[in-house]
């Protein structure tokens, strides 16, 4: 699945326009492993795009592939589980990797940049639906999220950290040989509480040790992602 990207791809994709009051941040969940030849490619585009400040980048390394020969050293089967929720939501009978999954709706396949900045640009511009903002207090997250329109809930509130970089070499497997640099992996994922989407909510919850921390407000059951937050 290895591609050339092209220059106008690339720029379109990694501009990074400001966030205006009507945008809001865009959540990019990349489904990834280092047992997968066809995931480098992915991998790279992603570093790039995690520079981004109106796009929250997640990097979810799946556990499906650890038996080709190379366990990957962030796989983790939760990651792959919502992965396969993802794909019950939308009604496709299989999982891959690489995938790209833009605020819990938009599904692509591989690395392809074009298709990605059309679906960011795309998520940006829509109608905010609820406010979210969430605060470091001591070893906490002080998260308060309220409807800026008519929802219907529930929705699941999800805590989780980043290893903001991490680089591996990987020495066997359809990847040996390779040096790979990563960004924005996922780790400690938790559902720490449910939001019915009507009234104004906030809670205190424990911080992801010292990385960065992200808080999604999703639709139950792998459903769209209505706000996000990313507090370093």
């Amino acid at each position: 699945m290895t591609r050339l990207f092209s220059s106008f791809a690339l720029i379109a994709l990694f501009a990074g326009q400001p966030v205006t009051a009507e945008q809001r941040a865009v959540v990019v969940e990349l489904y990834t492993s280092q047992g997968c030849s066809s995931c480098p490619p992915a991998d790279a585009m992603f570093k790039e795009l995690s520079n981004r400040d109106d796009v929250i980048a997640i990097a979810l390394h799946v556990d499906y592939w650890d038996y080709i020969g190379w366990k990957d050293a962030f796989g983790n089967p939760a990651h792959s589980a919502r992965q396969r929720a993802y794909a019950h939501a939308g009604r496709r009978n299989t999982i891959y990797t690489p995938e790209i999954i833009v605020n819990g709706q938009t599904d692509i396949v591989g690395a392809k940049p074009m298709a990605l900045s059309k679906a960011i640009a795309e998520h940006k511009v829509q109608k905010r639906q609820a406010s979210l903002t969430v605060a470091r207090s001591g070893g906490n997250l002080r998260i308060a999220v309220a409807a800026d329109t008519v929802l219907k809930g529930p929705f699941d509130i999800h805590v989780l950290g980043l290893t903001p970089t991490a680089t591996t070499q990987i020495t066997r497997g359809e990847n040996r040989g390779k040096t790979i640099d990563y960004s924005n992996i996922a780790h400690s994922w938790a559902i720490v509480g449910q939001w019915d989407g009507t009234s104004a909510m906030s809670l205190d919850v424990a911080a992801p040790k010292d990385d960065p921390a992200v808080v999604l407000i999703q639709h139950a059951g792998a459903g769209p992602i209505i706000a996000a937050a990313r507090v370093d």
